[in-house]
């Protein structure tokens, strides 16, 4: 049975599936991350690697294209991840590397939010929709552009990074280098740092807050309110610049509902003039999108053209570590 490779990594966990032709998912499996970028590395392709066999063996045949999608920035054309604080690699040639260990099938490389909007604009909250916007809000908060059915990377691969926009100016120092950004006001994150500061709880984070929420308390809708009018701020920017048919918000904090979704929408609201009001809608696809999109990724291989680069797999004597990788 003809099957692809999907295989999303996060800076804790790795989701992996085997998609049929039809976009069936015929194997499931999850893995943790390895700490350290050399381990990180290692466990990705040898999970790539495990994947491939279970295909030959269960299907019939081994996956015929892969794709992988990962956090931080990415150089989707080259293949190359970039850079990730989480996971510590820099300037890795990750789909070269991915290519040679699964004997030299197209691989693909995606940006991890770039992938999960590709999936919700195809098959998920946005199937139709023209253009659309998708942001989840995690740990922190990033974007995905949808045009016509792509997902826009930007000239340099940095388009979407909505949650460095600055809504609060001389605000809280964020790790970009920036003060006041959006991921500090509305992430997942920062929502479940105000809440434990704001209940005396170190341990409580943002699901705990909604709940709260839910229960009246009032220094938690305070916690809340002040999130959602951030994240209202960051995403009129947004849709001022872009004009999105659909705005569709995933990630950790959505899973609260209309907990979020009532008072944003609302937020949102007060805040346009002229603009167009885009239908505002939660994720449809949960912490699967990514999965979801890299199966995508290593579909499109193999409907397109040929690349000439997209399975080349290093030299026998290059190391598939460069020197700036740091550990």
């Amino acid at each position: 049975m003809e099957h692809v490779i999907a295989l999303d990594v996060g800076g804790t966990g790795m989701k992996a599936a085997l998609v049929g032709a039809d976009g069936t998912l015929l194997h499931r499996d999850r893995r943790a991350t390895a700490r350290g970028p050399k381990a990180a590395v290692a466990g990705i392709l040898d999970f790539a690697a495990d994947l491939r066999a279970h295909g030959a063996e269960h299907l019939g045949e081994p996956a015929s294209a892969a794709g992988l999608a990962v956090p931080g920035i990415v150089d989707e054309t080259r293949g190359v991840a970039v850079y990730s604080a989480n996971l510590g690699w820099r300037d890795l040639p990750l789909r070269a590397l991915l290519a040679q260990r699964l004997g030299g099938i197209p691989v693909a490389l995606g940006h991890d939010v770039r992938t999960g909007g590709l999936a919700e604009g195809r098959i998920g909250a946005g199937r139709g929709a023209d253009r659309f916007l998708f942001v989840p809000l995690g740990t922190g908060i990033a974007g995905a552009i949808g045009i016509d059915g792509r997902v826009e990377a930007g000239a340099h691969g940095f388009a979407g990074e909505i949650g460095h926009i600055v809504v609060r100016p001389g605000g809280v120092p964020c790790p970009c280098g920036q003060r006041g950004c959006l991921e500090r006001y509305a992430s997942a994150a920062a929502v479940g740092d105000a809440w434990a500061a704001a209940c005396g709880n170190p341990d409580a984070d943002a699901a705990h807050c909604a709940g709260a929420v839910e229960s009246g308390d009032v220094r938690a809708r305070k916690v809340w309110q002040e999130a959602v009018d951030a994240l209202a701020d960051g995403l009129v920017t947004a849709l001022t610049l872009l004009d999105p048919r659909t705005l569709i918000i995933g990630g950790g904090l959505a899973q609260a509902g209309e907990t979020l979704f009532t008072p944003l929408r609302e937020a949102v609201r007060r805040r346009v003039t002229f603009q167009k009001l885009p239908s505002l809608v939660p994720a449809a696809l949960g912490d699967t999108a990514g999965c979801l999109g890299a199966g995508l990724l290593a579909r499109n291989l193999l409907t397109a053209a040929p690349s000439a680069d997209s399975s080349t797999a290093p030299s026998a004597d290059s190391s598939p570590y460069p020197s700036e990788v740091t550990t």
